[in-house]
C-alpha cells in the first residue's frame, strides 16, 4: 500500500516536497517512482530511483528542479519540487516495481506494480 502527501497550491517558483509512504518490509528491493496526470491527458513519467538510491532518471522537464529520493529505513520516498511553474500543476502519483529491474523501461507506468492514491499540486502563475 502507498500513501502520498505533500501537495497543495503554491505560488509559480515556489517548491513543495511530495512523500510516498509504502508498507511492506521489502520496500528496499522495490523501484519507486513519481508520475503526473494533468486535466485531459494522459499519465505522465516524473522521476524513478532505483532501489539503493544511487541511481535515478527524471523527466526533461523537471530536470534541474526536481530531485526524487528515498530513506529505506522509513520505508518513503520523496520527491522535492522546486522552481514549479504552472504547467507542473497535476495529481502526482507514486509508484512501486517490486521485482527491484532497473532498466530504461522503469520510466514506463506499465513496469509499476502499486499505486497510491495521488496528491493534487497546483501552481498559480
Amino acid at each position: 500500500q502507498l500513501q502520498a502527501s505533500g501537495g497543495g497550491l503554491v505560488q509559480a517558483g515556489g517548491s513543495l516536497r511530495l512523500s510516498c509512504a509504502a508498507s511492506g518490509r521489502t520496500f528496499s528491493r522495490y523501484v519507486m517512482a513519481w508520475f503526473c496526470q494533468a486535466l485531459g491527458r494522459e499519465r505522465e513519467f516524473v522521476s524513478t530511483i532505483r532501489w539503493s538510491g544511487g541511481s535515478a532518471y527524471y523527466a526533461d522537464s523537471v530536470k534541474g528542479r526536481f530531485t526524487i529520493s528515498r530513506d529505506n529505513a522509513k520505508n518513503t520516498v520523496y520527491l522535492q519540487m522546486n522552481s514549479l511553474k504552472p504547467e507542473d500543476t497535476a495529481v502526482y502519483y507514486c509508484a512501486a516495481e517490486t521485482s527491484g529491474r532497473w532498466s530504461p523501461h522503469v520510466r514506463a507506468a506499465r513496469e509499476y506494480d502499486y499505486w497510491g492514491q495521488g496528491t493534487l499540486v497546483t501552481v498559480s502563475s
